[in-house]
């Protein structure tokens, strides 16, 4: 004969396992939730985006971090011994102020001494045009602040005559935020320092 009370008590072990059936889901479904959003962390990690200079975005890997790193600093001290010290009368402001983004406080104080010292003025005044002709640099990537040197040869066009000139520039380079178009490498400048500026004579290029 069945009774009101064994009713109640099937109908309580109905509820809980119903109970813990659904705790059980929920836990798994929380777990899952958790391992996908761990992955994708990482998989964003891996992977960052740039804009190029059509303005596709392109994905960098960075699971080759230092090698790109490298990579980046040199094209960044190219890029910055290209405008600092590529002067002609049609381009020399612009370039200057792109230099500047590239550097710290060092970087400006240098700009000023030779603005001071009526560099770029000589050159503009007697229609001088300062060419880079080649850019060599060497980086400690060991640790940061990076340590870099850099023998630049830059040429100056005197109309029938051209000067060839060895500059030696020593400095630092820290990571900062990426800022486009001005910093694109996400590096900056910082005790730059022009060590040494002499004259290559004629024989030297012919030896070369």
């Amino acid at each position: 004969m069945k009774t009101p009370f064994k009713n109640i008590q099937q109908v309580l072990r109905l509820n809980r396992i119903v109970v813990l059936a659904l705790v059980v889901m929920a836990g798994l479904v929380c777990i899952t939730a958790i391992v996908l959003v761990v992955k994708i962390h990482k998989d964003s990690l891996n992977q960052a985006f740039v804009v190029s200079s059509d303005g596709a975005v392109i994905p960098l890997q960075l699971t080759n971090e230092r090698e790109n790193l490298e990579v980046e600093a040199l094209a960044h001290l190219e890029q910055f011994h290209n405008w600092f010290y590529g002067v002609e009368a049609n381009s020399y402001e612009k370039n200057m102020e792109k230099a500047l983004w590239l550097g710290n406080a060092s970087v400006g104080a240098i700009f000023r001494q030779k603005k001071a010292d009526g560099f770029y003025n000589r050159l503009l005044q007697y229609s001088l045009v300062q060419q880079v002709e080649r850019i060599d640099s060497q980086i400690d990537m060991d640790q940061e602040p990076y340590a870099f040197q850099t023998r630049t040869l830059i040429h100056i066009n005197r109309g029938t005559v051209t000067d060839t000139y060895e500059l030696i520039t020593t400095g630092k380079l820290i990571t900062v935020a990426r800022h486009f178009p001005h910093n694109p490498h996400g590096l900056l400048i910082t005790d730059f320092f022009e060590n040494s500026l002499r004259k290559i004579e004629s024989y030297e290029t012919t030896e070369k």
